[in-house]
């Protein structure tokens, strides 16, 4: 995404890679309903907000990308202690099978390793979660108002609207050379809207994981598309825009670009090897987040 510290011939060159629908020319804009000494007080605290948030927002990617490489390891490290535990009957010990109980011993090892990583992976899943609201918040936070201060002859601006009259986007007028708030609105729901995808699909890969660790762990009922993964889980997901209210349950997942044909969530409770290293792989691959794009 566009920086905010590029100077204005950069900026420039950053329009042609922004949809028509999000720019505006000069001769498109508001009249701004700021008188001039205002807004020339209003176009600095402008572009400070909108550099502190996009520098949440890069500072957010990077939590991303941290809890996801976190949540790859865990589902891996799950994903060996089950096929293990799966195939110990079948597995060639050596002398280790004279051992008393030794396959009896190992199941149990493997079980708590899988219980470990079930909650270790939920725990990443969950800061994902945590990432995808924090961005939505900064998307939403990106204009600048006007501070009604009675008696105070001081001009102050705020990122809560006290006028319903103020539209926090200084009439339209570029902040930064040609680009006006929206066109930074607009890229922040482009960015957000990537990783809002890529969250539903790693939950369908949240899932899948616990589902064939639920098998081999007791306290651990089957799971569901709809159930809950952690408490207060739909909440979240709702705030996202990620959760169906008619339905009760999570959207259905998706990858960017791409229709499906099917609607079932049913799990595939006997995964190969094979599914199971697509399952890593498409973790790894973040389909619905294009990198080039972000890192523009």
């Amino acid at each position: 995404m566009a920086e905010m510290e590029r100077s204005n011939s950069d900026s420039s060159m950053a329009t042609n890679s922004l949809p028509s629908s999000n720019l505006q020319t000069p001769s498109s804009l508001k009249v701004p309903e700021m008188s001039p000494s205002i807004l020339r007080l209003w176009r600095p605290q402008a572009q400070r907000n909108l550099r502190n948030q996009w520098s949440k927002l890069s500072s957010l990617r990077h939590d991303w990308l941290s809890s996801s490489s976190a949540g790859r390891s865990h589902a891996t490290s799950l994903v060996n202690s089950y096929l293990s535990h799966r195939y110990m009957d079948s597995m060639d010990l050596g002398v280790l099978s004279d051992m008393p109980n030794i396959r009896n011993k190992a199941c149990h090892k493997l079980a708590k390793q899988l219980e470990l990583h079930t909650s270790q992976l939920l725990s990443s899943y969950k800061a994902m979660v945590a990432v995808v609201i924090g961005m939505m918040n900064l998307s939403r936070s990106m204009r600048c108002f006007l501070k009604t201060t009675s008696g105070n002859p001081l001009i102050q601006f705020s990122s809560c609207s006290e006028d319903s009259n103020d539209t926090g986007d200084g009439g339209g007028v570029p902040v930064f050379t040609f680009l006006p708030v929206p066109a930074f609105e607009g890229l922040g729901e482009e960015l957000v809207e990537m990783f809002k995808l890529e969250l539903i699909l790693k939950r369908f890969l949240v899932v899948e994981m616990l589902s064939i660790s639920c098998q081999k762990i007791e306290q651990f009922s089957q799971l569901s598309w709809a159930d809950e993964l952690y408490d207060g889980e739909a909440d979240d997901l709702s705030i996202c825009h990620l959760y169906s209210e008619e339905v009760a349950e999570p959207l259905l997942r998706k990858i960017n670009g791409w229709k499906s044909g099917t609607c079932s969530m049913e799990s595939d409770k006997q995964p190969s090897h094979e599914v199971l290293q697509v399952y890593l792989t498409t973790w790894l691959a973040e389909v619905n987040i294009h990198t080039h794009r972000v890192e523009e």
